[in-house]
């Protein structure tokens, strides 16, 4: 067996033409939906980046228990369980999450791998004396920043080092992807990740495809949406957008450069290949740019996923409703290479629903970031929960690991730190339990503070697919609400998670 498994970064499901897509085109999307069977009730799990990619690789949620931060001893990771069954595992990405203090030890697990530099706000070129006046001119205020360890002073910075197509780092991934192909393609027993950052914002693309989408924007660059409401002038916001999907063709062009790869070298008779996300992105719907602020709506959490594989080849064009979502991608690589799945994992194999079209998947799924609502979909309900005060909670991070994105823990964060143990979630080994604390630098630009609150939400996604309309059923509230008590006792909740949320834990 071998694996392919691409992952792009902020893929929106519903731009996709094989999702009902009509903003514009993606003819490789559709050649793969050709290609795979189509999964259509998919969700993420924990939010946002780094967060997800901890559950890709472990096959349970960690967003109840922990923010971004880095893989934990703990963690069982899907390429070190590969090893053991002599599977070699290669990562190839520009995703330069993985390198900064709260992305430690995700890409140390594959067997090899290859960065590809150049991302958003990726410190990588320096420049001690940089053209500040040309970029003031340039780029617009609110991409400008002339601080170096500023994201925005970084990505103009970068942006000097792209000339030309072939400069771009999704690009240079794709063409690592076709060298480990093209070295490895008589091989067996290998399982490759192709990451790459796009279309993530800042939404820089190529000209050639930026001028498909003309807008009646005349002014400096403007590709990078804040996190925040929409506040723009029209034509302002619709030259963001544009961007996107600028960015989303660019995505389309090099995954059909690997789907090009793959028959030329007649892999679909014996190469498995998924393709997904780890996340949606709002580009005004609900007057809303981007994430992490809002409820996770759909355009968010409800996100792509193909899946290939040779045993089901003759699935090809179908498409599934099995509740399904991040997490299980884990036990269905290990179940692909016929390794053992560990008792920890919560999530389940993907491939009896590649078998049966019939196979229902998840009664329901939870989703969320930590610190903010738990949510819960059962494919037809999406409900959001969230505490009574987002200031004013209960909460603790269980980590050995006490790193945020950029920083370590605070000292006013570890000073209320105390070392306990018994946690089935943390294999019963003794961890550091660390309230939250409003001095933590999660706090402000990913925690509470960051984010808006609501009480309990509750939409019918049949009859309200926008999600405009929330629904007052008692009845209906009370029945997600069990579930969603269920789902978070069978994925390890911790106590006060009920708590912080007003919910009886035995319910």
């Amino acid at each position: 067996m071998r694996a392919i498994f691409v992952l792009f970064d902020t893929l929106n499901r519903h731009m996709l033409e094989c999702y009902g897509g009509t903003r514009l085109p993606t003819p490789n999307f559709r050649r793969l939906a050709e290609r795979c069977v189509t999964f259509d009730n998919h969700h993420v799990g924990s939010l946002p980046c780094m967060p997800a990619r901890r559950d890709l690789l472990t096959g349970r949620l960690n967003f109840m228990h922990r923010s971004w931060g880095p893989l934990e001893p703990f963690d069982r990771a899907l390429p070190r369980l590969l090893h053991t069954a002599g599977v070699y595992s290669h990562l190839v990405t520009d995703h330069y999450h993985y390198f900064e203090i709260g992305g430690a030890g995700y890409h140390n697990t594959f067997t090899s791998f290859e960065f590809h530099r150049g991302q958003e706000g990726d410190p990588c070129n320096a420049l001690v004396a940089p053209p500040l006046e040309q970029w003031r001119q340039q780029y617009h205020p609110a991409q400008f920043s002339d601080s170096p360890r500023d994201i925005r002073f970084h990505n103009m910075a970068n942006r000097e080092e792209v000339h030309s197509e072939a400069d771009f780092s999704s690009v240079k991934c794709f063409d690592s992807a076709e060298k480990f192909i093209a070295a490895n393609k008589d091989a067996d027993n290998w399982f490759l990740q192709i990451e790459t950052f796009d279309p993530h914002e800042p939404f820089h693309a190529p000209e050639r495809l930026k001028a498909r989408f003309p807008t009646g924007y005349d002014g400096p660059i403007r590709d990078w949406p804040p996190y925040a409401k929409v506040s723009e002038e029209t034509a302002e916001a619709d030259e963001m957008r544009a961007g996107y999907m600028a960015l989303l063709t660019h995505c389309d062009e090099q995954l059909g450069r690997l789907l090009d790869t793959m028959d030329a070298n007649d892999m679909w008779r014996d190469t498995m290949l998924i393709v997904s996300t780890d996340h949606g992105f709002l580009t005004g719907e609900h007057d809303w740019w981007a994430k992490n602020r809002m409820p996770a709506y759909r355009e968010i959490e409800h996100i792509p996923l193909f899946i290939h594989h040779p045993a089901h080849a003759g699935e090809a064009g179908t498409r599934r409703m099995a509740l399904t979502q991040t997490p299980d991608l884990m036990p269905t690589l290990l179940d692909a290479f016929a390794c053992p799945i560990p008792p920890s994992v919560r999530a389940r194999s993907l491939l009896p629903a590649l078998a049966d079209p019939a196979e229902t998947g998840h009664e329901a799924v939870l989703f969320g970031y930590f610190g903010g609502a738990i949510n819960i979909t059962d494919g037809r309900h999406t409900y959001f929960r969230y505490p009574p005060d987002l200031m004013d909670q209960e909460l603790y991070q269980y980590t050995l690991m006490p790193c945020h994105m950029l920083t370590p823990f605070t000292e006013a964060e570890l000073s209320g730190a105390t070392l306990v143990g018994g946690i089935e979630y943390c294999e019963n080994l003794p961890v550091l339990k660390i309230p939250v604390v409003p001095q933590s630098p999660w706090y402000n630009s990913h925690g509470p503070a960051a984010m808006e609150p609501h009480g309990a939400l509750l939409f019918d996604i049949e009859t309200d697919p926008a999600q405009q309309s929330p629904l007052a059923d008692a009845a209906l509230h009370a029945r997600m609400e069990a579930l969603l008590v269920a789902q978070m006792r069978r994925n390890d909740a911790p106590p006060e998670a009920f708590a912080r949320l007003g919910l009886a834990e035995g319910c």
